[in-house]
């Protein structure tokens, strides 16, 4: 036993050594009525419902976006047809960064990333035809995320859905963007009123609405370990818990409706430790730090997304099988909702073969693999229940330093998470170039030959017709409500009244995302990191 316990140099992403073989002696001591429990019960380590996939399978929630939004529309039907049981939606950065598409600082971004969506007139594009009532919609968007979340509730009254009748999930985490990814507006903490407000008006508007994704998937994307990625996220949603209670908001009254994103990368068993560990730490967090007593308020629901970081642009057809794997880690890890990356993501959007080939994955393992047949089938694994155990000690060690700085908020004014984060990539990047990370088709197994990939078209004449429908709205609206309605909103960003309710009304008068924008730039400021 003596020489099986030897440290080989075997690690995963973060660091934890691998043995060549696990057995009783390493969970002696080990409760599994503490540790697990039942399904669908706390502390959730086997998943948030007692048959988990038997009784309903994850949402396949394939992302789309791009260009205009007839464009992003059509590819809704495509998805739909084919199997998808969710939507999810991509903006462009003019969209993320709170400007309007005929800005000079959106020029050459129009479309690129994602779907740009300037006023109301775009949304009713975005979603004509679409069974609102019916079907559940993710928005990844973070500073304009009231914004983008105002105009998906306007065209559903239009189409006369009522809000309780809708479905879905703003990203709405701003934290992250701080640390990791940078499409932020204005500083931490009027972006912070922001975030709560939206808490607010959807538990009286819109009550079936997760009014925040809290989102690691960006951090691993930044370079992270999946220990930093689990402690950097979860402090974050300690800190929006805080947030929100200082306003006034009761905890159960919020809580069951807060949701999380996690990437799912190689280390397929680092990864379904990575999950467990997650719901186990959130239920103790939330009944020992903030008393919650729903049980809903406790489950850490979440969507899951394949690593865009992993992907290569060498032998794309390689992201297949890595893809594949990282699907299987999120399932067997007990994921609500799942996209699976496009083959040909390193190299632009994803063409239409590769989503659906994307989407077939998911398929196959739900009906094809058998690992949906029972719940939490790794769970007793010497392997994992010792990893899960591992992996949470490590998060809980971050979590300590951080409230030792007074939270995340103040970690991230201090540059914390953003400095660990940059030296794990580094780390990373180092053990790819030295070949001790071995990357198939980049540092073993070249080819030097390369095969034509097919590769998703941009059209080059697609800010031109967006730009020229952003002025048609604003020439053919009631310019006076316009600016009677943006003065509403300025008003209430200098005092305490909850911004959304303005803003829906400005935006009802078509004021369009960067007039809204640029309103609240004006009051708050904007974000200039150290």
């Amino acid at each position: 036993m003596t020489e099986a316990r030897r440290d080989d140099g075997r690690r995963t992403s973060s660091g934890i050594e691998v043995r060549p073989v696990y057995g009783p002696a390493d969970l002696r001591g080990w409760d599994p009525e503490v540790a697990l429990g039942e399904p669908g019960r706390e502390p959730f380590t086997r998943g948030i419902r007692p048959d988990m996939y038997r009784g309903r399978l994850w949402t396949m929630r394939q992302y789309a976006g791009f260009g205009t939004a007839e464009a992003t529309n059509q590819r809704f039907k495509f998805l739909l047809e084919a199997g998808q049981t969710g939507l999810s939606c991509a903006f462009d950065l003019p969209t993320q960064m709170g400007y309007d598409s005929d800005h000079p600082r959106a020029e050459g971004e129009v479309g690129k990333v994602g779907v740009a969506i300037d006023s109301l007139a775009d949304m009713r594009l975005l979603l004509a035809d679409l069974p609102l009532d019916k079907v559940t919609t993710s928005m990844t968007i973070n500073s304009t995320a009231a914004i983008l979340l105002l105009l998906y509730e306007l065209v559903a009254e239009e189409h006369g859905v009522p809000g309780e009748k809708l479905g879905g999930t703003i990203q709405n985490d701003i934290l992250k963007e701080y640390v990791a990814r940078g499409t932020y507006i204005y500083p931490p903490r009027p972006s912070m009123r922001l975030i709560t407000d939206t808490f607010n008006y959807c538990a009286a508007n819109l009550p079936n609405w997760n009014t925040i994704s809290i989102s690691g998937y960006h951090i691993r994307e930044a370079g992270s370990t999946a220990v930093q990625e689990l402690a950097f996220t979860l402090a974050n949603g300690i800190a929006y818990v805080e947030a929100a209670i200082a306003a006034g908001l009761a905890v159960d009254d919020f809580a069951p409706r807060l949701s999380f994103f996690w990437n799912a990368h190689n280390n397929l068993f680092e990864e379904v430790a990575k999950f467990r560990a997650a719901r186990r730490m959130w239920a103790r967090i939330m009944t020992e730090r903030f008393g919650a007593t729903d049980p809903r308020s406790k489950m850490l629901r979440f969507h899951a997304q394949t690593g865009g970081s992993t992907l290569t642009a060498q032998q794309p057809e390689n992201n297949i099988v890595r893809v594949a794997v990282q699907a299987l880690g999120a399932v067997l890890g007990g994921t609500q909702s799942l996209h699976t990356n496009g083959f040909d993501e390193a190299l632009g959007l994803p063409t239409e073969r590769a989503a659906r080939l994307a989407l077939r994955t998911q398929q196959i393992l739900a009906y094809e693999s058998g690992v949906t047949d029972t719940v939490d089938p790794l769970a007793g694994s010497y392997y994992v229940e010792t990893l899960t155990d591992q992996v949470e000690a490590a998060a809980l060690e971050y979590l300590e330093r951080i409230d030792a700085m007074g939270g995340a908020v103040a970690a991230i004014e201090a540059r914390f998470m953003q400095d660990e984060i940059e030296q794990a990539a580094y780390a990373q990047a180092k053990a790819v170039d030295d070949g001790e990370a071995v990357v198939v088709g980049v540092n073993r197994f070249v080819e030097e030959a390369r095969e034509p990939t097919e590769v998703f078209p941009i059209d080059a004449e697609l800010q031109r017709a967006q730009v020229e429908r952003t002025r048609r709205v604003r020439a053919e609206r009631n310019q006076a409500a316009v600016d009677e309605a943006l003065g509403k909103v300025a008003k209430a960003a200098a005092g305490t009244e909850n911004l959304l309710v303005p803003m829906k009304e400005a935006l009802r008068n078509m004021a369009t995302l960067g007039e809204v924008s640029d309103v609240l730039r004006a009051e708050f400021g904007v974000y200039q990191p150290h």
